[in-house]
């Protein structure tokens, strides 16, 4: 098999065998010039007309075939008509709650990488509340130590399932930076502490489930597992890791947004049913071991196998534009993707929730709080969103960097104007609350019961974004209904402010002044978000943003409101660095267009390529799994530093790097004292003060430690597979490169603790 590192796609030969038997040459399938004979009741991945679901090789042509749409009955969510408003003691999460409420055992224990807060915007509070309203007892088992599995032990056996999750975020964005080192703080944790949960915390949590009571049904979900279904690039390891089915042992995945599913699961459980029973259900993904044949029927395609995507990059690019093309749960296809004897099984996700069923949802009786036994303790996460409402889920942008529409789904999903109204009603009589409702959206501020205006086409259509490279005409783009939202959260008594912090999407805002007058009258306070994220054509295009140009006319637009309502308002554009079509002279120029228009940017963001999304992808391979186009990607230490530098041009701490990425790319007409030059001649004192600390710093790493470290020469014991131990800076290092990782030190644990 020809691996093919970067460039356009070749035109050579090159052949998938799929287990049915039957080979396929790239150069007979490219561009649909003949048609091997494959099996009439399997579609694969390679299949030959072109204008078909893209196959094993990747096509120039990016539209795939419109289906007819199969026939689909929503099953209601099985909740009471009307959930009570009255919030309700919280959940137990250990033995002694437990028997408080006079129960004797458990029906569900959730596990969670998050502390346990009560809020919808928290999963293990919202899936447990959900749970609860069933009919179900069920325990929240937040943050245990891992270390053992007596944590898992103290409700008992559970009824019907241990449900997994690492928590809101993948614990290992959660743990690292984007340049692999150590975060200083966890923002789901109690006081912000690291350490309260392992690294890959799916896995920990699914072999302790294992261990601590054989035979329970082990079920992940959250954003971790769900974004890991398949074989997928693990940018901490720098490899292709298996589907995590694989490595956690869960007998299923509940991928995406799980309410509708784990309700279905719990459901089947409690009837009687096994697990095995329960692999028909949307938004499961599951294993079949050696002896089970995977599905072969017309609704099914097969991944290029984790052998091939794991060696090959064009193998790679051909799973990742397939999965993401069978994302629309109208039309998507189950997917099966082999691991050596053993396959994954990707069923279509799940319908997104109707209207009253989100109502339902956000109605449960939440404390809106974090667990009592965390008593003083602040959680960060909990104060950003503690005042806000969401009033919708889902993204119709697509960016290929972001994980929202592929964890939330690409359709709106809204609650109903009463709903919200409700809601803030509730947050208004709360105590702390101080009148101001401090965010009102959701994963962007301005798409509110915005739906294709044709379901019988949505049902149809697979374009990855309704925005990009244009607004679909069939889109409903229509503020009214946001506008009259916040018009009635305003005149909530006992509401003074009602705040939009949520990132505004500008090409959508800029469809409707009467929008953007609203938003500048009444609901930013001095700055408003925006994430233009790139200035360069190409960068934009491979991140499916808007032009540059939407940003300057959007910023133009905001600032004229703003002065007609007379205030004196900002937007804070949002950038990222080291993206892949990003080079040094895409972010020169972009850093030469922050000067000529005044913009500071404080907050920036390193790419992280982020398991599933198609970034990730062209970070890994080299190659835009849409095109086959070759793409430039910054993966060395320097290059992203010099990168990230440029954002932030004006910091004087900041001059060597600029200057040796200025340097580097031949552009010394911006160095000097010129309008348009980034930084001037001679590096500032800030800038010299911390080049001789950074030296000093890497002058006592090299010696102070050497009489310490307890053998000769300096060597350490090995400590590092100790539960309590935390490497030195080397061998940390050396962890990252693996498989698993550094596990942060839980609080309390010492350096010697074994």
């Amino acid at each position: 098999m020809r691996s093919v590192t970067g460039g356009s796609l070749p035109r050579e030969s090159l052949e998938y065998t799929s287990p049915t038997g039957s080979a396929v040459s790239a150069a007979a399938v490219k561009y649909g010039s003949s048609r091997p004979q494959r099996p009439p009741t399997v579609e694969s991945v390679d299949s030959q007309d072109p204008r078909k679901q893209p196959g094993f090789l990747i096509r120039r042509s990016c539209r795939p075939q419109v289906r007819p749409p199969p026939a689909i009955t929503p099953v209601p969510l099985p909740l009471p008509p009307a959930p009570p408003r009255t919030a309700l003691p919280p959940l137990p999460t250990t033995r002694a709650e437990m028997v408080a409420r006079g129960w004797d055992s458990i029906d569900i224990v959730l596990v969670s990488g998050d502390a346990y807060v009560d809020h919808p915007s928290f999963a293990n509070g919202l899936i447990a509340r959900l749970l609860e309203a069933a009919g179900w007892r069920v325990a929240v088992l937040a943050q245990p130590d891992w270390s053992s599995c007596e944590p898992w032990r103290q409700f008992g056996r559970p009824r019907l399932f241990f449900g997994i999750s690492a928590g809101n975020m993948d614990s290992m964005i959660n743990h690292y930076t984007a340049s692999r080192k150590v975060r200083n703080d966890d923002a789901y944790s109690p006081d912000g502490q690291i350490g309260r949960r392992p690294d890959r915390a799916t896995l920990a949590y699914c072999q302790r489930s294992r261990e601590a009571f054989p035979g329970v049904p082990v079920v992940a979900g959250g954003v971790e597992a769900s974004l890991r279904r398949i074989a997928h690039y693990d940018y901490w390891s720098d490899t292709v890791r298996r589907s995590i089915l694989l490595d956690s042992k869960a007998d299923l995945v509940v991928f995406g947004m799980g309410e509708r599913t784990v309700l279905e699961v719990a459901r089947g459980l409690d009837a009687g049913s096994t697990v095995k029973d329960l692999r028909g259900l949307r938004g499961v993904a599951y294993r079949l071991g050696a002896s089970e044949p995977p599905p072969a029927d017309s609704s099914t395609v097969e991944l290029p196998p984790y052998e091939m995507v794991s060696s090959d990059p064009l193998a790679f690019c051909a799973m990742t534009r397939t999965s993401h093309l069978e994302t629309n749960p109208h039309n998507a296809r189950r997917l099966v993707q082999r691991h050596g004897r053993e396959a994954v099984v990707v069923n279509p996700p799940a319908l997104p929730l109707e209207q009253d069923e989100m109502d339902r949802v956000y109605a449960l009786p939440f404390t809106r709080l974090p667990h009592p036994s965390y008593g003083a303790a602040r959680i960060p996460a909990f104060e950003v969103v503690q005042h806000s409402v969401q009033i919708m889920r889902g993204c119709f942008g697509g960016c290929t960097f972001c994980s929202i529409t592929a964890h939330e789904g690409r359709i709106i999903q809204s609650r109903s104007q009463e709903s919200v109204l409700s809601e803030i009603r509730l947050l208004s009589q709360q105590p702390g609350f101080k009148g101001t409702v401090s965010d009102i959206g959701g994963p962007t501020a301005n798409m509110y019961q915005m739906r294709c205006s044709r379901p019988e086409v949505e049902a149809k259509c697979r374009r990855l974004s309704c925005v990009h490279p244009t607004v679909c005409k069939l889109l409903g783009t229509d503020h009214g209904p946001l506008r009259s939202l916040m018009k009635e959260a305003r005149e909530v008594p006992g509401v003074k402010r009602v705040l939009v912090a949520s990132g505004v999407r500008m090409d959508l805002a800029r469809r409707d002044p009467e929008y953007l007058e609203e938003l500048a009258a009444h609901h930013v306070g001095g700055h408003l978000k925006v994430a233009p994220e790139h200035t360069d054509p190409k960068v934009l295009e491979l991140m499916k943003k808007p032009a540059a140009d939407d940003f300057v006319q959007f910023d133009e637009a905001f600032q004229a409101a703003s002065r007609r309502v007379g205030k004196k308002q900002f937007t804070v554009p949002y950038f990222i660095s080291s993206h892949p079509g990003s080079g040094l002279e895409e972010m020169i120029d972009l850093a030469v267009f922050l000067k000529r228009n005044g913009y500071r940017p404080d907050q920036v963001q390193d790419f992280i390529p982020s398991p599933f999304d198609i970034a990730a992808c062209m970070y890994h391979t080299g190659l835009d799994p849409m095109t086959g186009a070759a793409v430039k990607v910054a993966k060395g230490t320097r290059d992203r530093r010099m990168q990230r530098s440029l954002l932030q041009f004006f910091k004087p701490e900041n001059w060597f790097e600029v200057r040796r990425a200025l340097e580097q790319a031949g552009r010394h007409d911006l160095i000097g004292s010129g309008c348009d030059c980034l930084i001037p001649d001679r590096p500032p004192r800030e800038a010299l003060e911390q080049k001789r600390n950074e030296a000093t710093r890497a002058f006592t790493d090299q010696t102070s430690g050497d009489h310490i470290r307890g053998g000769p020469g300096g060597n350490a014991p090995d400590t590092t597979g100790q539960p309590g131990a935390r490497p030195d800076h080397g061998r940390r290092q050396q962890r990252r490169r693996g498989s698993v990782g550094y596990r942060p030190r839980r609080p309390g644990e010492s350096r010697r603790d074994g």
